[in-house]
């Protein structure tokens, strides 16, 4: 098992790691920016659970094939990318729904019969699972990452291990950047015009997080 010193060590760079603008951060800020926040906690959590898929797939060694494998790798980048880019482009055709849903009815006031229209708890955890299982760079990352912090004993279950404590932290953090995108699409909520540039914003940036991916290089 890690010793004291490595699980130090281990989460000092984590955190490091988490914090940086990343595929799940930018991913996680465009959610509460275009579907709000129950549904971009659900994805944050999905897209933590994903992830780890991913470590156990390093923990059991087929992480290191599809880092090793330029065919594997391109399938899964492109996957992960077109799904993300897909996202976006919904998020900005459908822009102005937020604005609808609090725009006066015929049957009330703004709001009382316009509800906006949810995904379901499921969908929403469902989209955060497949960007996080299908992001290869992160892939590429646990194989290279996990590893250096393992100490005596069988490498599989603490790779395995390291790899659950990453993903709580990761969910955490971005929990905490939805929360924090969150209060910004309720400032604009103030107005409802706004939404539709917010929304048209969020999803700008999920496209341009996929194209970025696609691009990469490894």
């Amino acid at each position: 098992m890690p010793s004291q010193h490595q699980w130090v060590a281990f989460l000092v760079a984590a955190l490091l790691f988490i914090q940086l603008p990343g595929p799940s951060l930018l991913f996680t800020i465009g959610r509460a920016l275009t579907v709000g926040r129950r549904d971009a906690l659900l994805s944050a959590l999905g897209n933590g659970i994903g992830v780890l898929a991913q470590v156990l797939l390093v923990a059991v060694g087929l992480g290191a094939v599809v880092a090793a494998s330029a065919t594997a790798y391109t399938v899964v980048k492109v996957a992960g990318a077109g799904y993300v880019v897909w996202l976006g482009v919904q998020a900005v055709r459908h822009r102005a729904d937020a604005r609808r849903a609090l725009e006066p009815s015929a049957d009330g006031p703004a709001g009382a019969s316009a509800v906006p229209v949810r995904a379901s708890a499921l969908r929403s955890l469902r989209i955060g699972v497949v960007v996080g299982a299908t992001n290869p760079k992160t892939l590429v990352f646990f194989v290279a990452f996990l590893p250096q912090f393992t100490g005596a004993g069988p490498a599989g279950p603490q790779v395995a291990l390291l790899g659950l404590a990453f993903c709580v932290l990761a969910a955490a953090s971005d929990s905490v950047w939805v929360l924090v995108a969150s209060q910004t699409r309720t400032w604009f909520a103030r107005r409802p015009e706004r939404l539709d540039g917010l929304g048209a914003a969020g999803g700008a940036l999920m496209i341009g997080l996929g194209t970025s991916m696609l691009v990469a290089e490894r």
